[in-house]
């Protein structure tokens, strides 16, 4: 059997590891190489830190949408469509400043993935600052286990997420403290320590996750509403609430997919 083939980037300012099982030929050799310059496009396309980025001289009038990378407007169009899913809890510009974080870095990832699979990486996992997309599993007839860190004592896992072909993204503030603005008050979101959704495709799983955790207590409730997107929170009391399909492995929310 193969090593796998394992590769971590720094890059849109988080890291970025990927984990191929699949034997790698030389064609997903080349595929990870692509991947990678592709993340780096995202950041040089997308990057709100970066003065030079076309997001950035949109946001400051020195570039047009028309002169933008088609992939901005695309972006702009999605987030749009996901601020009128979620009533307005999510825009592409919080705090009246454009940034259409809340939904680059999993669509990102997700493309990435895309790339990875159509060269014949059936079974591979890529992580970007803890949203993951996995597809097929890590060793036959095994699927993939993701661990989601407890945002109150990051050396112990507040939930797993167990499956193949899945889509894991996680928002919260245990890296960047209150950070997530919600649209409907203009300030932080403090109702919870962290939300995880999983789902199928990382795109839409990333945006909604977003989303719901500016809606605090409310948001198990609506994503349980949602075919195919399952939960679980950390309240800012210290609670754990999830969606029906996890079930208690010892004292961790468990999620088969």
């Amino acid at each position: 059997m193969s090593e796998p083939l394992r590769h971590v980037e720094h890059v849109m300012g988080t890291v970025f590891s990927f984990d191929v099982r699949t034997p790698p030929t030389p064609r997903i050799r080349a595929a990870l190489t692509v991947a990678v310059d592709w993340l780096h496009h995202v950041d040089a396309v997308f990057s709100p830190y970066r003065p030079d980025s076309q997001i950035s001289r949109l946001r400051d009038g020195t570039l047009t949408l028309a002169e933008c990378d088609p992939d901005v407007r695309d972006i702009l169009a999605f987030c749009a469509e996901v601020a009128a899913e979620t009533g307005g809890r999510f825009t592409a510009s919080p705090g009246g400043r454009l940034d259409p974080s809340g939904a680059v870095k999993g669509w990102a990832i997700e493309r990435a993935s895309d790339l990875l699979f159509a060269a014949g990486a059936v079974d591979h996992c890529v992580n970007g600052g803890g949203d993951v997309q996995a597809r097929g599993g890590p060793a036959p007839g095994e699927p993939w286990r993701i661990g989601v860190a407890d945002p109150r004592d990051r050396t112990r896992v507040a939930a797993v997420v167990e499956g193949r072909d899945v889509a894991v993204a996680t928002s919260g503030t245990a890296e960047r403290g209150p950070h997530i603005i919600d649209p409907a008050t203009g300030r932080p979101a403090t109702a919870l320590l962290s939300l995880t959704l999983a789902g199928r495709a990382l795109t839409r799983t990333d945006a909604l996750a977003t989303a719901a955790f500016a809606m605090g207590a409310e948001a198990c409730a609506w994503l349980a509403a949602r075919p195919g997107l399952h939960a679980c929170t950390v309240t800012a009391a210290g609670d754990v609430r999830t969606t029906p399909a996890f079930t208690a492995r010892g004292d961790v929310p468990w999620l088969c997919l």
